[in-house]
């Protein structure tokens, strides 16, 4: 494992909201009392007029930030993930996205990386359902730096947009420096002989995984697909004609997640052999985050595993 610099990601979303509202009077914050842990308290603390915690009412919290934009306010909404997947979809899909309103969602504690919370807390299906949705756009950065330029770009993007970040500080696998353009995948690494796609908490565990894989003699190419929709056809089926094989990360329901949009991109232009590494048919549980990331196989050898597995099936 290399030796990362750890930072909270949601840190970064806190931060590029402070900076938002510092440059921008129309942006507004509206969280569900969860404000300590989604961050939001950082803007409240600066911009108490444009800050609204609505109590435990996700769907009103929408409902009233939808309103908000129609006469020129920037809103972001923030509460757990599995709190603004799930509560709030209907008033995401009927109020929001079917009317294209220009609202952004902060999912945080995405993930078996909530640990401790259990299943009930863990939202490991909100790419799925979010995905789905028309006009959204679907954000999952891989670390604190990401996480800020991502707020950052959402404020620009006319439209829904859905944020995921996690609960625990994850490695800094970027650079400040590093340009975020929504919609284009990063090639973290590149490689010969299997594709490995990744998003948020397992772009860090995909690069291990290629220093594993290097160590056997097997060159993988490690794409960062921070932006699941609107996804990057082109660099994926550039990497899987280079490569032949095709492993996808993600700390994730491997249904319908970000596993699933790859190989509906894949199978339309350039099938190849693909192997995926989520969260397999079931909930998570009460444990650390490291234990669950473990138990659910969402670690480094995992990845590995399936490299191998799929360099197996590849012509």
């Amino acid at each position: 494992m290399r030796n990362w610099e750890m930072k909270l990601v949601r840190q970064g979303w806190a931060d590029a909201l402070v900076e938002l509202g510092e440059k921008n009077p129309n942006v507004a914050v509206f969280d569900a009392d969860l404000s300590k842990s989604t961050l939001t308290n950082l803007f409240k603390d600066k911009f108490p007029t444009r800050s609204f915690n609505v109590g435990i009412a996700e769907q009103n919290m929408v409902n009233m930030a939808a309103g908000f934009s129609t006469v020129g306010f920037i809103p972001f909404c923030a509460t757990y993930g599995v709190f603004m997947s799930g509560r709030a979809w209907e008033q995401i899909r009927n109020t929001v996205c079917m009317n294209k309103l220009n609202v952004k969602f902060g999912g945080a504690h995405g993930g078996l990386s909530v640990g401790p919370d259990g299943a009930s807390h863990q939202a490991l299906e909100e790419i799925a359902v979010m995905r789905c949705l028309p006009y959204m756009t679907v954000l999952v950065p891989a670390d604190y730096s990401e996480a800020k330029k991502a707020t950052l770009a959402a404020a620009e993007i006319v439209g829904p947009v859905y944020l995921r970040f996690g609960r625990e500080k994850l490695p800094v696998v970027s650079s400040e420096n590093d340009e975020f353009i929504v919609g284009k995948a990063k090639i973290m690494q590149e490689g010969s002989d299997v594709t490995i796609v990744a998003c948020g908490a397992m772009v860090a565990e995909a690069l291990d995984a290629a220093d594993t894989l290097k160590e056997q003699g097997i060159s993988a190419e490690v794409i960062n697909l921070h932006t699941i929709k609107p996804i990057d056809k082109d660099t994926l089926v550039a990497s899987a004609k280079k490569t032949g094989a095709v492993v996808t990360a993600e700390e994730h329901q491997i249904m319908g997640g970000m596993g699933s949009a790859v190989s509906e991109v894949l199978s339309a232009n350039f099938a190849v052999p693909m192997e995926f590494v989520g969260v397999d048919n079931t909930f998570g549980e009460s444990g650390t985050p490291d234990e669950l990331m473990k138990k659910y196989g969402c670690k480094s050898c995992n990845i590995v595993e399936k490299a191998l597995e799929v360099l197996k099936r590849k012509k």
